[in-house]
């Protein structure tokens, strides 16, 4: 599992101008099973999206489809952890 935080290097209306096409983005990603939840940052400075994908190769690929990242609005710093105690009802997204 891998957490993704994205940090904000343009204006937040840059931001705005690029939020429908990334959330496109993250709707392929939540269809297919990789991403668990998202959201943005409080103060507003960027977002987490919580993953669950094979290796941080992967994660890495899957950055580089966001217009975020496309167009440099944020970078990106990956955290893999593995849970060890959790809700029951998180138990679905730890099994394989």
């Amino acid at each position: 599992m891998f957490i993704i935080s994205l940090t904000y290097k343009s204006s937040v209306e840059d931001v705005e101008r690029l939020i429908s096409r990334h959330n496109i983005f993250l709707n392929k990603y939540y269809e297919s099973g990789r991403f668990i939840a998202s959201g943005r940052k409080e103060p507003r400075t960027g977002g987490i999206i919580i993953a669950k994908a094979a290796s941080k190769k992967e994660v890495e690929q899957l950055i580089t489809e966001d217009p975020f990242y496309i167009h440099g609005i944020a970078d990106y710093t990956i955290t893999e952890f593995i849970p060890s105690k959790y809700n029951e009802n998180f138990k679905i997204f730890i099994e394989d």
